[in-house]
């Protein structure tokens, strides 16, 4: 019996890593367990029409596009050039599934930014190389499967220094982004209201600011007066370069767009004032991007919000009215979801968008139970949480969502982790009642309990006592309504003084 030479194993153990590397690109391309998880209808009776999901269907983007605008319809219709992407991600810690879910993640943005995933690459690496992030060699190979599969981006699963981003454009040849650019790039496509677009506009600038990259002599030229770029005398100082100009030009609009965000907190603040004034007490739904957060909505109060199975579907809150089972009202707000390392940049524009969640009375903490790794998500969530004022001392709620595709042994292990979480279907409806009574429970209840006897012509402040208090009993007697129940103090005051 012939024994195997030294070479014949060597060239064994590279087809065996060539087979695993390939199952996980093709369970990359697959991006199970991200956005896409059934093929059944995802909406449901309490979604409504869903208008806007028509809109943002009709600014989808289409292929056959030039990178330049050839004609005017182009920009009327909007129609934006569909890229074909490789992704790069590296395995510095944890294990291969967590690396692996994370460029799963990617693909599923990659997509909802409207780019076709063509291939994937996954490196096991201490540490990423200071000057290509991959390393020469790898850095050598992407360039062979981008000009083979003819791509045009290489997008990668982490924040690249302005240094990494152009040695590893220098090498490969086309253009490079990193996770940050391609997170701003979807709120960019779905903000709709005038502050987020602020809000996005504003993080898009903080992070191209250090990352304004000279090309040749158009960059680094001096000039004055009309040359410089046609703003006239008095554009630019002495000896000021384009790049300098354009940096200069980028923080003026930034202090513009801070100026605009600071005079919309107000009116949010106001909004916030009259909730609270009226004695409501508030609900803020915060999770994972795409842990069915506005599906929960629409099931608990009817709301119609848009409901799309993608990453980041909704960024503007939208806040609607509830009850409890007994009668009591409450404010619900559906927020904007997070995701693992959220550029700073992002949660900096939208800090008055998450003071929704800092200033309510319960966190509505939402969980994709179906994900591959629904921990994951857990801490990517409380990790922004610690970060908003306020929001570290209030009661949370954890509702593990999506249970109808979730694996049984996997609810198990998150009761487990989670002992007081709800398991609830969104879709089905399944766990919705015990989800409306739990949150009844958590609810701040009204402090000062009254018994008094209301005229029948102060009507309106029975109707007060069952809208905003907790009514215990009600007679209706000869001279009025005889009433027991706990309310606010402004209330109680109101109610005996009618008395």
């Amino acid at each position: 019996m012939t024994r195997p030479t030294a070479h014949s194993r060597s060239a064994e153990l590279d087809a065996s890593t060539e087979a695993r590397a390939q199952d996980v690109v093709n369970r990359i391309l697959a991006r199970a367990g991200t956005a896409i998880q059934h093929e059944q209808d995802e909406h449901s009776d309490h979604d409504g029409d869903q208008l806007d999901l028509a809109e943002r269907a009709a600014l989808q983007r289409v292929s056959g596009l030039s990178t330049e605008l050839q004609d005017v319809s182009e920009v009327e219709y909007r129609q934006l050039r569909l890229e074909r992407v490789v992704l790069v991600g590296l395995w510095t810690r944890g294990t291969a599934e967590e690396a692996e879910v994370s460029l799963r993640e990617l693909a599923a943005l990659a997509e909802t930014a409207g780019s076709v995933v063509l291939d994937g690459m996954l490196q096991r690496r201490p540490a990423p190389d200071p000057g290509t992030y991959l390393g020469s060699g790898k850095a050598a190979e992407l360039a062979g499967v981008v000009a083979s599969t003819g791509a045009d981006t290489v997008i990668v699963d982490s924040e690249l220094s302005p240094s990494q981003r152009r040695g590893l454009e220098d090498v490969i040849k086309v253009k490079v982004i990193d996770r940050t650019a391609l997170i701003l790039d979807i709120f960019a496509q779905h903000a709709k209201s005038r502050e987020g677009k602020a809000q996005v506009e504003l993080a898009q600038l903080e992070y191209l600011l250090p990352r304004l990259r000279g090309w040749g002599e158009s960059m680094s030229r001096q000039a004055g007066g009309r040359v410089a770029g046609g703003a006239g005398i008095g554009s630019r100082g002495p000896g000021e370069t384009k790049i300098e100009l354009d940096r200069r030009r980028i923080r003026t609009r930034m202090a513009k767009l801070r100026r605009q965000i600071a005079g919309m907190a107000p009116g949010r603040a106001a909004r916030r004032h009259s909730r609270s004034a009226a004695d409501v007490p508030s609900v803020a739904i915060a999770g994972y991007t795409n842990a069915g957060k506005s599906s929960l909505l629409n099931r608990l109060t009817d709301a119609g919000v848009l409901v799309q199975n993608a990453l980041f579907a909704t960024l503007d809150p939208t806040v609607r009215r509830a009850q409890t089972p007994d009668g009591r009202a409450y404010t619900l707000a559906d927020t904007v979801g997070f995701v693992r390392n959220l550029p700073t940049q992002l949660v900096e524009a939208f800090r008055s968008t998450l003071e929704e969640v800092g200033s309510s009375d319960v966190i509505l903490h939402v969980v994709d139970a179906a994900h591959p790794d629904p921990e994951g998500q857990i801490a990517a969530v409380r990790d922004v949480l610690r970060d908003i004022e306020g929001a570290r001392e209030l009661p949370e709620i954890v509702v593990l969502n999506k249970a109808d595709l979730a694996a049984p042994e996997t609810l198990h292990r998150l009761r487990t982790r989670e002992p007081d979480a709800l398991a609830v279907s969104a879709r089905t409806g399944a766990g919705i009642e015990e989800l409306r009574a739990r949150i009844a429970e958590t609810l701040p209840r009204p402090a000062v309990e009254v018994d008094v006897v209301v005229p029948y012509d102060r009507g309106d402040l029975v109707h007060r006592a069952h809208a905003t208090g907790e009514v215990l009993s009600t007679e209706h007697l000869a001279e009025g309504t005889h009433l027991v129940a706990r309310v606010d103090d402004a209330l109680a005051a109101d109610l005996r003084r009618a008395g």
